[in-house]
């Protein structure tokens, strides 16, 4: 409602629903493309403002040449609350996620700057089973292609104040501003310290031998994708998972929840196999 407010100067959550339905395109088929999918639920105002020029930065393409859907829907909270997202539960953990995969990992033996490709007749001689979070296509030598996916550069800058946003994570919507978002560490875990680090994050064109973070899931990719996968299936030693083995977008919670019951699944299995 404080985004309304300001939008418009409505205050009440009916005031504010009137104006959003007032402005939604009106179709009498499915969208066609990702601009067509978002005015279709939120209207111009909130489109121009909060979705396009954002997403077009990320993606690095034009939302009319986007699927739709990539939004399947776009929720949207008519309270005064300013939080985020409308999880019952929120958190990361106390110590920070270094710490965690440290205490994951602590009774494993961790080979460090070992291209796994350099040395695959070994590893897969050695190993029961081979979890593989690396790009799909990338294991398959491309055989059919590569898919595409948008990079991530990071530029870090350290500021001598002890608070630069006020926030852990600030986004910025707009397409001219050519990073999409801006980090500050400390209040993640409540810092106190008189500095104060940032990362602002700019999305690039990815090519081979760069790290691929986000999948470009538009049809074209998903058939591709769907190639690799078939050949995923066949391969029972391998286990493909993540966002670039799977080719899909995670968040956090997700990713944790998937790799549970991935682990869960596999813990069954060899049980089977040792009774």
């Amino acid at each position: 409602m404080n985004t309304f407010n300001k939008m418009w100067g409505v205050v009440t959550p009916e005031e504010a629903l009137d104006k959003i339905n007032e402005q939604k395109l009106k179709l009498n088929r499915p969208p066609k493309n990702l601009e067509e999918q978002a005015l279709s639920l939120v209207g111009k105002d909130i489109y121009n403002k909060l979705i396009k020029g954002y997403t077009e930065k990320q993606w690095g393409r034009d939302c009319k040449n986007l699927p739709s859907f990539i939004i399947k829907r776009l929720p949207l909270r008519f309270t005064y609350d300013n939080n985020y997202y409308n999880d019952r539960f929120q958190g990361i953990p106390y110590l920070g996620y270094n710490e965690l995969i440290n205490n994951l990992t602590k009774d494993i033996e961790i080979r460090c700057n070992v291209n796994y490709y350099d040395s695959r007749e070994y590893f897969d001689h050695i190993s029961k089973k081979i979890l593989f979070t690396g790009p799909i296509d990338e294991y398959f030598n491309y055989c059919y292609g590569a898919l595409e996916y948008r990079g991530l550069d990071f530029k870090n800058e350290l500021y001598e104040n002890s608070n630069f946003q006020g926030v852990a994570v600030m986004n910025y919507t707009d397409k001219e501003t050519p990073y999409t978002r801006v980090i500050e560490h400390k209040h993640f875990n409540f810092g106190t310290q008189p500095i104060s680090y940032i990362t602002k994050e700019f999305p690039c064109i990815w090519k081979r031998g760069d790290n691929a973070y986000y999948p470009v899931n538009d049809e074209k990719n998903q058939i591709l994708y769907n190639q690799y996968k078939q050949l995923a299936d066949n391969n029972a030693k391998v286990i493909f998972g993540g966002r670039l083995g799977l080719y899909r977008y995670y968040d956090m919670d997700k990713t944790i929840e998937a790799a549970l019951d991935m682990a869960s699944t596999e813990y069954k299995y060899f049980n089977t196999q040792q009774d």
